[in-house]
Formats: structure tokens, C-alpha cells, sequence
């Protein structure tokens, strides 16, 4: 046999040599990566929402960089364009934004309207809303200093959201929460305009914060069944919503009930099938809630001092017998009904309610409905307590209304054995003040009422709302921007999606039918002293608005036609009332004849 001997410096022994070189570097690398890819835990979904959240802030940071250019270029076409898609970025962060940094969010895109904090500071506003009326709907070509000055505070709050969210950690509860929440706020917000009251780009921005959501759901359902029914479902309604021709024509009727309450829905139950708990916690809107128009989605209990004063059926029925009691007027036979009668959704009809022992004197004020009270973070027109307990209080001492004192109606409750006793079953420690005042605010609380054609329509009930009484909501929603102050579905002035405050607004009342001057009653200044609260009082809301007239905080208007037609006409500064601080759009909404028919139609079913 021939043998041959080894020669290091062949060809053939140099390139073994440089192949098991490669070996060693690259392949063996890759085999060791390989088996660790596959035998290590995958990467929790809650890091990849936090990985997309950060790029869809680079994302947003670019597209304000892009917008501070084009205006310092002076394009306006540009402008607003980059405008656009810079608000198209937000909307891919907001719902993880408004849920982890809620004020840098507001700093982001709050109101245009200045606002007064709990120290009473006033606060200026910013944001892209600031700078969208700059932009729209014509560039002002005297205005590139402020718009690069908007621009500017708009890239450093996203500079904050950045910092501030680097240090967040995301749960699984949470980011679900967050998405129930944003569905919710595009149902509330998105869809009526509220955040583009003047570009109306608002159904391109609420296609692109669905699409967010539903990217980042994919972290969840790559690789579950869930997948395809929940891609499904947000495609409808992304594809729903770019096929509507304008702001004004879109269905939010039929978007609301076939496309976004399936959707929150699907939400709450994929949550369910994933094993990740919902909340329990405590909240006005119930964590658990399917959809903002179920039945027990809202919790009268909400807004109490303390737990132990939550609302029971002991209370209830003791509230409602000192209600129609004439206990706290002085001997004057006047009862809480007097003004609340529940035959006309707890108001009296009246422009004003009669002050105590009438002689035709009246209090300041008209009665407001009770009704939903249980909704509002705040009461009374002007905002000046917080909870029912102080208003019943405040009322009862009130030398117009009732004229009364609450240790003389204790003293007088402790000789009453069958008082004594019904106080006994709803309170442990009996007949005292506070427990009067408790009993009574619980009895308000009871009455809570949102089963209304319109509830029961988007609960399934068929053929329950006429062609007309449609298109009143959906101009309610949309074109007549009532729903941008009367929040859906409470249609009262408290905040969606987390319903924790409740606002007040300037509309420049006039202070007869006329309309030839504004109201004198300046509302909440009297208290803050603040310029932006001058004239400004408590959104109420359009609940049970056929049984409520006469309508404002005076009673000026008789009917709800009238009260269309003021704000048909861009509110007091419509009338000519000249009033810096009136949060009403200003400008006519150009209402046609059928259309305020409508409205009027649609109101009267709630």
C-alpha cells in the first residue's frame, strides 16, 4: 500500500486547517445561540409592549423633529402635513402614555384652554392642541414664532415622556387595562373630535391608535388562537372607520355598537383567557366593565369620603324618608322634594327655585336633577363641595332653601323612637350629624339611571331608536360637538376614560332670552378668583333633559329648541358677548332645520 506523507504547507492540509478555523469561530457560535434560543423562557409579552412603546417615541420624537422643521422652512402646506403625521405618532403611544404619565400626556394634548389647579395656579396650555389652531384651518403667516414655540414645548414633554417611561415597568394587568381604557377613550373622545376640534382628522387618528393597540396585543396572541378572531375585529373597525368620507358623515352609532364594544369586549375576555387578572380595585367606571353602556358599568358608590359611608339598603330607605321630611325647614313644611320632585326627574320647573317662605324671592340658582348626581366628582353649579354630603348640608343650612340646622333635626330625630330605630339598623352609632347627612347622600346615590332606549339599544335591543332619533346621536357625537363637554355615555362633564374629575365650561349664558347681555352670575370665579373660571359652571347632564326645563343655570331657555339655537350660534360670543374666556367653540356649527329636530329628538330619549 502507498503511504503520503502529511506536508503542512499543502494546499489541501492549509485549507483544513482555515475551514475548522471557521468552525470554531462561527458555526459552533451559532449552534451554542441556537440551543439557547430554543431552550430558554421566552421574553415576557409585557417587555415587548415596553420595546414598541420606546420605538413608537423615537417615532413620535422624529415626526415633532420633521413638523419643527417644516416651520422653520415657513411651508405650509408642510406644516400641516407634518402636523398630521406627528399627531399620528401620538396616538400610537397615547393609550400606555395616558395610563402610566398621565400629566405629560396632557402636556402633550390637552385642551386649548388654560387651566387652574388644586393650588390655583393658572396654567397655560400647550401641546399639539395649542398648535393645531395655529395650523388649522390656514396657516397664519404672522404666526411662525409661536407655532416653532408650541412645536418646541411639544418636543420637550416628549423628551419627558421618554425619561419617564425608560423607568416604568409594564404589567401584564396594567397594559390590559390600558387597552379596555383606549377603546373606551376612542368611543368617548376619539370619534366626537374632541382632541382635533378644529383639523377634524380625528377618524384617521382613531384608525391609528386601534392599530397601535392591536399591534401590541400581538405580544399576547402570537402564538394563540386568540390571534385570529381579535386581528379580526380590529380590522373591521380600522377599515370601518377610513371608509367614512368625512368627520361629520361617520356612523358613530353603528361604529360604537358593532365594531368598538366588540372590540372592548373581546379585550376583556382574551385578558380572561390569558389567565391575567383584571382589577378589583375600586373605580367610577368598573374595571370590569365590558363595555361603557352595560348595565352596573358605572359605580354610585364611587365618589364617597370613606368606604364606610358607601350607600346600603338601610341608608337608601332612611335617606328617602328624610328626604320628603320637613324636618330641616324651620317649620316651614319645605322638604328636599320641594325643589327635587321626582315627577319632574327631581327638578321643579321652575327658572329659579322659590326661597323659603316664597313672597316671590328666589335662590340664585335652578334646581339641577338629581338623577346620575352619584356621576360627578364635584356638585352645585359653581363646583363648591365635592361630596353629596356637604350639598345636602349646605342646602339644609342655606337660609333660601331650607333654613334649617342639623343639631336641632338630631335632637329632634333622638325623641322619635321609630326614628331612633331605623337609624339603629343603617348605622351602628345611631342619630348624629354626619350620619343625617350620609343617610340622605345615600338616597341620591340610589338614584342612578341609565337604562334609556339608548343603553338598552346598545345592550342588543333591536328597533329601539327611530331614523331620526339616529341621526341626533350621531350629530350629538359628532357635528354638533355637544358630546365634547356631555361625555358619553353619562352625557355629563365628567372626564372620559377614567371619569375622575368633572369639568366646568364658559358658554356665555345670557342673562334673559333675548340675548342681549351675558348673566351676570359669574359662577366658580366667586370661589377661585381665577379669570378662566369667570362665568364657568358644572356641565350637567342631558339625562332625562325633557323633564328638566327650563334649561341653564338660570332657567333662560324654556325649551331644548332654544337651547339648540344658542349653540347653534357659537354660544355668548355667537350673541356678541366678547368673552375671552369661553370654552364654547365660538364659531356656528350651521345646523340645518332637521338637523336640531334631531337633536331635540334624540335628547328627549334619554
Amino acid at each position: 500500500m502507498l503511504k503520503f506523507e502529511r506536508n503542512p504547507n499543502s494546499f489541501v492540509y492549509r485549507h483544513r486547517r482555515l475551514l475548522f478555523s471557521i468552525f470554531l469561530i462561527i458555526v459552533i457560535p451559532l449552534i451554542v445561540c441556537l440551543i439557547w434560543w430554543l431552550t430558554s423562557p421566552k421574553a415576557a409579552p409585557a417587555t415587548g409592549v415596553k420595546r414598541t412603546f420606546m420605538q413608537n417615541i423615537g417615532s413620535l420624537d422624529s415626526a415633532v423633529s420633521r413638523l419643527q422643521a417644516d416651520i422653520r422652512a415657513k411651508h405650509p402646506a408642510a406644516i400641516q402635513e407634518s402636523f398630521k403625521r406627528a399627531r399620528i405618532a401620538y396616538k400610537r403611544v397615547e393609550f400606555i402614555s395616558a395610563y402610566y404619565s398621565p400629566e405629560t400626556t396632557r402636556a402633550l394634548n390637552g385642551p386649548n384652554i388654560p387651566e387652574v389647579d388644586d393650588d390655583l395656579r393658572v396654567n397655560e396650555p400647550q401641546g399639539f392642541q395649542v398648535l393645531e389652531e395655529m395650523v388649522f384651518p390656514e396657516v397664519a403667516t404672522d404666526g411662525y414664532p409661536a407655532m416653532l414655540h408650541a412645536a418646541n414645548v411639544i418636543r420637550a414633554n416628549v423628551t419627558r415622556l421618554r425619561k419617564v417611561s425608560e423607568t416604568n415597568d409594564l404589567t401584564d394587568s396594567h397594559i390590559f387595562d390600558a387597552m379596555r381604557l383606549e377603546i373606551f377613550r376612542v368611543i368617548s373622545m376619539g370619534i366626537t373630535g374632541f382632541d382635533s376640534p378644529v383639523a377634524f382628522h380625528s377618524l384617521p387618528e382613531v384608525a391609528a391608535a386601534l392599530g397601535s393597540v392591536q399591534r401590541q396585543l400581538g405580544h399576547y396572541t402570537a402564538d394563540n388562537a386568540l390571534a385570529t378572531e381579535l386581528d379580526s375585529a380590529f380590522n373591521a373597525a380600522i377599515v370601518y372607520v377610513g371608509k367614512s368620507p368625512d368627520f361629520n358623515a361617520f356612523d358613530r352609532l353603528e361604529f360604537i355598537k358593532q365594531y368598538a364594544n366588540p372590540l372592548s369586549s373581546s379585550l376583556l375576555d382574551a385578558q380572561k383567557a390569558l389567565g391575567i387578572p383584571v382589577f378589583t380595585e375600586k373605580r367610577l367606571l368598573t374595571p370590569a366593565a365590558r363595555t361603557l353602556t352595560d348595565s352596573g358599568a358605572f359605580n354610585a358608590n364611587y365618589f364617597v369620603n370613606f368606604e364606610e359611608q358607601a350607600m346600603t339598603t338601610q341608608r337608601v330607605a332612611l335617606g328617602k324618608m328624610l328626604f320628603f321630611n320637613p324636618i330641616f325647614s324651620s317649620n316651614s313644611g319645605r322638604t328636599c322634594a320641594t325643589c327635587h320632585q321626582p315627577g319632574k326627574a327631581f327638578t321643579d320647573g321652575e327658572p329659579k327655585s322659590f326661597a323659603i317662605g316664597f313672597n316671590g324671592v328666589r335662590v340664585s340658582r335652578n334646581a339641577p336633577t338629581l338623577l346620575n348626581a352619584s356621576f360627578q366628582a364635584v356638585q352645585f353649579a359653581d363646583s363648591r363641595v365635592t361630596f353629596l354630603e356637604d350639598q345636602a348640608s349646605d342646602v339644609i343650612r342655606n337660609p333660601q332653601e331650607m333654613h334649617g340646622s342639623l343639631p336641632d333635626a338630631v335632637a329632634t330625630l333622638r325623641k322619635q323612637p321609630e326614628s331612633q330605630q331605623l337609624f339603629r339598623e343603617a348605622y351602628s352609632d345611631g342619630v348624629t350629624e354626619s350620619n343625617l347627612k350620609n343617610a340622605i347622600a345615600s338616597y341620591i346615590r340610589s338614584l342612578s339611571s341609565l337604562d334609556s332606549r339608548l343603553d338598552r339599544h346598545f345592550r342588543g335591543a333591536e328597533n329601539t331608536l327611530t331614523m331620526e332619533e339616529k341621526s341626533g346621536f350621531n350629530l350629538f357625537m359628532g357635528k354638533a360637538k355637544c358630546a365634547t363637554c356631555h361625555f358619553f355615555p353619562l352625557f355629563n362633564g365628567t372626564v372620559p376614560p377614567n371619569y375622575l374629575e368633572t369639568e366646568s365650561e364658559v358658554l356665555g349664558t345670557p342673562a334673559t332670552a333675548e340675548g342681549k347681555t351675558v348673566d351676570p352670575d359669574v359662577g366658580k370665579f366667586v370661589l377661585t378668583k381665577r379669570e378662566p373660571h369667570r362665568y364657568a359652571f358644572k356641565t350637567p347632564t342631558v339625562r332625562h333633559i325633557a323633564l328638566t326645563a327650563p334649561y341653564m343655570h338660570n332657567g333662560v331657555f324654556k325649551t331644548l329648541e332654544e337651547v339648540v339655537d344658542f349653540y347653534d350660534r357659537g354660544g355668548g360670543n355667537g350673541l356678541g358677548f366678547n368673552l375671552e374666556n369661553q370654552t364654547l367653540p365660538f364659531d356656528k356649527l350651521s345646523l340645518t332645520d332637521s338637523e336640531k329636530r334631531a337633536l331635540v329628538s334624540f335628547m328627549k330619549i334619554l
